[in-house]
């Protein structure tokens, strides 16, 4: 449950202090006055700054503090994990760089790093000193921030200059460049982009609570148990791997795409009709392939939840309300699936006055999911946050359709039928959830371990099925991945 907290605590601060700046910076050309969003990116580090301080004094004085004889060192655990986000925030303008020119290699690499050396660092001290508690976690997380920092800015040190950075034409020439820099008669940021910011900035702050709401609600109104809390911490970890690790960076990347390729605040007639084409088929077939991925995860992770949290945690995770958890969550990551695409297009293409009108929605939005996620939650337990966000991605998702379906009705585009798979692969999917229900119902998962692989195999089968019937009916989505058509379009954008 600390750990928990402290996370929440990081993942706030950080959201806070940089989404706004992120998506105001990554919109429109590359072509641009690199040194005052490089400005603009540098503020991200004194708000970091303001929401530790006022975040953290609230973790240490407003929330209920963990007993200092079963979970010691809760305040330097507070103050390594607000630390962190700074930290990771001193890094911004060299990420923003990164994504924008596409350093697709250098952000895995040192995401990559930053989570190995973390668990190195976790699994040793883990081992050697057990008695540090939560020393152990703030020094892991500090360590994963530094690595993280470290590689952008070890990389650009060795590209700067570097004959490669001038084949490109790179805006930046050398390092200085990356500080903070004051131009004389010109002013300090690009106010169209601080205004742009500023509109992101009302709109991150009613996200995160529609992102992080379920977590607010336990941290603050203590609706369930201790005990409850753990089990959906963990189950929530492990449902949100995919979304992390495939859909975050799938958002983040076109989210750039579609800031380039199209104009922000123009209609279908007013842009280039051979931009619109290229990014109505990457929309197309981009919603076909997070639905498919989506649908796939929900139709196994029902089937074979209860067994994941078997061998992830044993019977004390697989026997209590783990298992309709991890089966609710497996629903939620098709909702997410779907939202992270039809909201990374709506966003880059938003203007200003759009960007705050919607921001009323989301306050509605926002109230509206935090009263849900309390009462489903005294309904039906902790699976009842799941639901409220299941409630709250799908009206986020119907916004974003309608917003889609505006901007392509007047062109002969309609990249929506991405979201209707074919008929009969949703058949195998029908299928392959009642065979694989009814393995669990036989062979799951007190019945000894053949009976598991059993279960397994019948699994791997129908999935086998299913993939081999989307090879044959999904023959344009599959053309696209095989021939690296993103990376095509995505050069073309730049």
């Amino acid at each position: 449950l600390t750990s928990f907290r402290l996370t929440l605590l990081y993942s706030t601060v950080v959201f806070l202090a940089r989404e706004a700046f992120r998506r105001a910076c990554l919109s429109g050309s590359t072509k641009r006055n690199w040194t005052k969003t490089i400005n603009l990116l540098w503020l991200t580090v004194p708000l970091g700054v303001f929401w530790s301080i006022l975040l953290g004094l609230i973790w240490l004085h407003l929330l209920e503090v963990p007993d200092p004889s079963v979970v010691p060192h809760y305040q330097a655990g507070v103050v390594a994990f607000g630390l962190s986000a700074i930290i990771e925030l001193l890094g911004e303008p060299f990420w923003v760089l990164a994504q924008a020119h596409l350093f697709v290699r250098l952000k895995v690499i040192a995401e990559s790093l930053s989570v190995v050396s973390k668990c190195i660092l976790t699994v040793t001290l883990v081992a050697l000193y057990p008695q540090w508690g939560l020393y152990i976690f703030s020094l892991a997380q500090l360590l994963y921030v530094s690595v993280l920092v470290l590689c952008y800015v070890i990389y650009f040190v060795m590209f700067l200059g570097s004959p490669e950075a001038t084949k490109k034409s790179f805006p930046v020439a050398r390092m200085r460049a990356l500080l903070p820099n004051l131009v004389e008669d010109e002013t300090f940021v690009n106010w169209k982009e601080a205004r742009l910011t500023w509109s992101f900035f009302k709109q991150s702050f009613l996200k995160q609570i529609l992102t992080e709401g379920e977590r607010y609600v336990m941290t603050f109104l203590n609706v369930l148990n201790f005990g409850d809390q753990g089990v959906y911490d963990i189950v929530n970890n492990l449902g949100s791997l995919v979304a992390r690790f495939i859909f975050l960076p799938i958002e983040e990347s076109f989210y750039v795409f579609f800031a380039k390729v199209l104009e922000r605040g123009k209609n279908v007639k007013d842009q280039k009709q051979g931009d619109v084409a290229m990014a109505a088929n990457v929309l197309e077939l981009l919603l076909k392939l997070v639905l498919l991925i989506g649908l796939t995860i929900m139709v196994f992770g029902y089937a074979y939840s209860q067994l994941a949290l078997d061998v992830y945690g044993g019977s004390m995770l697989s026997s209590g309300t783990g298992p309709d958890l991890l089966r609710c969550y497996s629903l939620y990551v098709l909702f997410l699936a779907i939202n992270g695409v039809t909201e990374c297009f709506t966003f880059a293409l938003m203007c200003k006055e759009e960007v705050d009108r919607y921001n009323f929605v989301m306050l509605a939005l926002s109230f509206t999911f935090l009263c849900i996620s309390y009462f489903l939650t005294h309904w039906h337990g902790s699976v009842g946050f799941i639901l409220a966000n299941c409630f709250n991605m799908g009206i986020r998702i119907a916004h974003s359709i309608h917003y889609m379906y505006d901007f392509f009705k007047e062109s002969p585009y309609r990249p929506l039928t991405g979201l209707i798979p074919s008929p009969f692969l949703v058949l195998v999917y029908v299928l392959s959830g009642v065979i694989t229900s009814l393995s669990e119902v036989f062979f799951c998962c007190d019945k000894g371990w053949m009976a598991r692989l059993i279960h397994i195999s019948v699994g791997a089968l129908c999935f086998a099925g299913t993939i081999l019937t989307m090879f044959c009916t999904e023959t344009k989505l599959i053309h696209f991945v095989r021939s690296q058509f993103l990376s095509q379009y995505m050069k073309k954008g730049t």
